[in-house]
């Protein structure tokens, strides 16, 4: 099994400076995915991409939005992306939402009731 590096590089010089993507590894069975930042049309591929890798090599993955500033259609894409994904592929996917950017952008689009969310990031 690959190990994946803490952070991917970003799409781009204008991407870093709005998207922080980290992760660290509970146990071999769950790993927590730090978002900081603004999820739009320019961050929403990396955040696929990352979440979903992190899903090929875990069995659970927790997504913590809390750093979250910015929500646009395409990230809330992105996080149905990954959780169709986990879906196929028998893995979870789980989010910790206390962000009210992204709460407000679930609740206003009717997609909440697509995900399992958790109230904090596993110890």
């Amino acid at each position: 099994m690959a190990l994946l590096p803490s952070t991917l590089s970003r799409a781009g010089p204008l991407s870093s400076d709005i998207l922080d993507l980290q992760v660290i590894q509970h146990d071999p069975a769950v790993c927590v995915v730090t978002v900081v930042g603004e999820i739009d049309a320019l961050t929403a591929p990396e955040l696929v991409a990352f979440v979903t890798a992190q899903l090929i090599e875990t069995p659970v993955v927790v997504v913590n939005l809390d750093g979250v500033q910015f929500m646009s259609s395409a990230g809330l894409r992105a996080l149905l992306e990954a959780n169709e994904f986990a879906a196929r592929e028998d893995r979870a996917l789980c989010l910790v939402c206390n962000s009210q950017t992204v709460n407000w952008a679930l609740d206003a689009t009717g997609l909440r009731e697509h995900f399992t969310f958790t109230d904090n990031v596993p110890c």
